[in-house]
């Protein structure tokens, strides 16, 4: 995956009514290794990273690249948000397109927050990259996702296998610029 364009990186804190969306700190790197070692985040993303390997390979102040968001609440790390260009994306539809994705810690499951900061990000995408599309790819077993998927705007485009799974991919058209 690469970086998604030429814009300003960090941008300044995105406020939604409950989260700050911001580049990753140094005090983040605790919840990166939580979130990447997590066997119930990695459900549906081909497992978890072993924790020992996360300890030592983990920068000091992880993820902090363009498209990738810390998501805060009350001042602690709860997740993350990735816009990331799908540059080799295994589906010829996803190509050169801004791919969404996310992480949550368990306990910041089923309270909204992804759905307010997957929103929060998107905007911010729509605002620096106007009119270009978002793609986002899940398992369909992952209903949670779906869910948000749909919540989100996001419409199916195929359906596909991939990693012992049925993948689904959906596209969000882009939003237009006003004139």
């Amino acid at each position: 995956m690469a970086e998604i364009g030429p814009v300003a990186w960090p941008p300044a804190p995105i406020r939604t009514g409950r989260l700050v969306l911001r580049a990753s700190e140094s005090r983040d790197r605790a919840v990166f290794v939580e979130l990447l070692a997590s066997p119930e985040v990695h459900t549906y993303l081909g497992g978890p990273r072993p924790r020992d390997e996360l300890e030592r390979e983990m920068p000091e102040v992880p993820e902090r690249w363009p498209g990738s968001f810390v998501v805060d609440l009350d001042g602690a790390m709860i997740g993350q948000i990735l816009l990331r260009r799908a540059t080799e994306h295994r589906r010829p539809a996803a190509a050169g397109k801004a791919d969404l994705g996310y992480l949550f810690l368990p306990r910041a499951w089923g309270f909204g927050y992804a759905a307010e900061a997957c929103a929060a990000a998107l905007g911010w995408f729509d605002g620096v990259l106007p009119g270009e599309p978002v793609v986002l790819t899940t398992q369909t077993a992952n209903v949670g996702s779906m869910r948000l998927a749909a919540k989100l705007g996001f419409t199916e485009v195929e359906r596909f296998q991939a990693w012992g799974a049925e993948q689904w991919l959906g596209l969000r058209s882009p939003v237009e610029p006003s004139t």
